[in-house]
């Protein structure tokens, strides 16, 4: 069985044939999959989704694109969020400085707070980060310096010293169809390196189709191509590095039941 630790049912180009798309992906292998949000407009149908269908489960958060449009979003708005059942982990979260959509003084008191209602509920705090190493590596190394909490880097990009100084401080990196591309020589190395306990593997879907579909609307079931390039790079069998990953997901998202 494979997890999908990263997609975005609720977005256009998934969210027209959920069920299809739902459909695709559990015969492609996929067992379970985490129904990202990243605005709160987002998290009642994000909930909705993962109560209707057994196998999906949700998060709540604030993407750092629209962190000025969440300025005022109280810690204790995204706490009760938390309590629901369904929702197993906080985010998408983070810093991106790459489009700069929104301030970042703003996005790093959000992050923050993302981050302390992590720790305080034990579920893990999923970060975007992007062109936003040092600050991001500076916010997570004070936040654990208070008080340990669970995350990982979803899509990883950045660069090895970041990969490194992350799991170093005990994070989970999850890889993307990226990591397929011809280019991403630096990402394929990371994830050949990745100790087997602190890896996942995601599509963010409906973005980032990974070969052989590139240029194509990504769907869940593309998981399944990512899992077997990355088997291929580390050199174990898919089955492997299926069962592992799925173990790593349900380690780290404890509150999933699966």
């Amino acid at each position: 069985m494979l997890v999908d630790s990263h997609c975005h049912l609720e977005y256009k180009g998934l969210v027209e044939d959920q069920d299809g798309v739902l459909s695709r992906a559990r015969d492609a292998g996929v067992g379970a999959f985490l129904n990202i949000s990243t605005k709160h407009s987002e998290w009642d149908q994000v909930v909705a989704t993962a109560t209707r269908e057994i196998d999906v489960f949700a998060s709540v958060g604030i993407h750092p694109h629209e962190a000025d449009a969440h300025d005022d979003l109280g810690r204790a708005v995204l706490f009760e969020a938390t309590e629901n059942p369904r929702v197993i982990g906080i985010g998408e979260t983070g810093l991106d400085y790459y489009y700069e959509h929104s301030d970042r003084t703003t996005q790093a008191k959000l992050f923050r707070m993302h981050i302390d209602v992590a720790r305080e509920t034990g579920l893990p705090v999923i970060i975007h980060t992007r062109d936003a190493e040092d600050d991001t590596f500076q916010i997570l190394s004070d936040e654990m310096e208070k008080g340990a909490f669970p995350a990982l880097i979803h899509c990883f990009t950045a660069s090895a010293d970041f990969a490194a100084k992350v799991l170093d401080l005990g994070l989970t990196i999850s890889i993307s169809g990226i990591v397929t591309f011809k280019n991403a020589k630096e990402l394929q190395s990371v994830a050949k390196d990745v100790p087997e306990d602190r890896l996942l593997v995601e599509t963010d879907s409906p973005f980032l189709a990974p070969v052989p579909h590139r240029g194509r609307k990504c769907e869940p079931a593309f998981v399944a191509d990512t899992a077997q390039f990355v088997s291929d790079l580390r050199e174990v069998e898919l089955e492997r590095l299926s069962e592992q990953t799925t173990d790593n997901f349900i380690r780290l998202f404890d509150k999933a039941m699966l």
